[in-house]
């Protein structure tokens, strides 16, 4: 007879396993019942970040969907994050909108917080735009200011939390050309330099260069926010910015083959100074996207309409 306790560990082992991934079929699921909710079909796949739910708002023709009414879906518990998946249409643009992401520290494996990512792409997601809110580590940047993320620290990643971790699932369907992606994605290319460049030309032309700015987020756990100690090591590892999210979104972006446009809006300035009085909180941070808001969903939606002339929607 099999002993017990080893009949509950592989079960148990086989249980972590199962809620720690989504397989293809989980993920085509969820799409295809989304596909049957709504005549929509997105080529732009936007993730609002904390306080930053307005530019879901933006969208015409509104479907919305409750997180908790998704098969599969995750439910977003942070206060700030509406918990919904939007489709319509911005500026004429067919798009999907997460109001509301997921995050490490609300207790989610890391594959079932960029789950949604895998469903943009079943959906026909060609282009990812992420938006977020971080506090600037560098000295230069000021609150309310927008920073086109560049490129990233992934902090959790050097130590083996990431997303890819696990059996990888080459398969490709070619009805859909849908393919998970390869064992070791490439990203040195992860933020597409073309939306990048883009961002800036429209960031003029709206009159936003004042506060616009480029620069390199790192990711940390959280949910506690940063120590001096650690805003002074992430700036002079070359970290502009810094929160708890984007990261893992944008690295399975990628491995799907979607392209990807981030940026981080500067809602604190991260504390350097032991002699500071200044304490960073989440209420300053929903405040600031609240002031910002405006100017980021006129930036993302004239961006949006400009995708045309990068051969996005070809």
């Amino acid at each position: 007879m099999a002993h017990p306790g080893r009949r509950g560990v592989a079960s148990g082992a086989h249980i972590f396993h199962s809620l720690c991934r989504y397989s293809f079929e989980d993920c085509q699921a969820t799409a295809d019942w989304l596909l049957s909710q709504t005549a929509v079909r997105p080529l732009v796949g936007i993730v609002c970040g904390s306080g930053l739910g307005g530019l879901a708002d933006a969208l015409k023709d509104q479907v919305a969907f409750n997180y908790r009414d998704i098969p599969n879906f995750p439910q977003s518990t942070v206060h700030g994050h509406a918990g919904r998946l939007v489709f319509g249409t911005l500026k004429g643009r067919p798009c999907v909108c997460m109001q509301g992401r997921f995050h490490l520290y609300e207790g989610y494996p890391i594959q079932k917080i960029t789950m949604p990512m895998r469903i943009f792409k079943l959906l026909g997601v060609e282009t990812v735009i992420l938006t977020n809110a971080a506090g600037g580590l560098n000295q230069d940047y000021k609150v309310g200011d927008i920073m086109i993320i560049k490129d990233h620290l992934n902090m959790p990643g050097f130590a083996g939390n990431n997303p890819l971790a696990g059996p990888n699932d080459e398969r490709h369907v070619y009805v859909c050309l849908f393919r998970f992606g390869v064992r070791f994605p490439c990203m040195s290319d992860a933020y597409d330099r073309e939306l990048q460049q883009l961002a800036f030309d429209v960031g003029s032309e709206l009159g936003f260069s004042d506060f616009l700015r480029e620069g390199v987020y790192c990711v940390l756990g959280g949910p506690s926010f940063e120590t001096i100690a650690e805003c002074r090591m992430l700036h002079k590892l070359g970290a502009d910015a810094v929160g708890m999210s984007t990261v893992h979104e944008v690295i399975v972006a990628r491995h799907c083959g979607m392209r990807v446009f981030a940026l981080s809006l500067i809602t604190n300035k991260a504390v350097m100074d032991y002699d500071s009085e200044e304490k960073a909180n989440h209420e300053e941070v929903l405040q600031t996207g609240k002031q910002r808001a405006e100017q980021l969903e006129r930036l993302v939606s004239t961006i949006v309409t400009r995708l045309e002339h990068n051969n996005n929607f070809a």
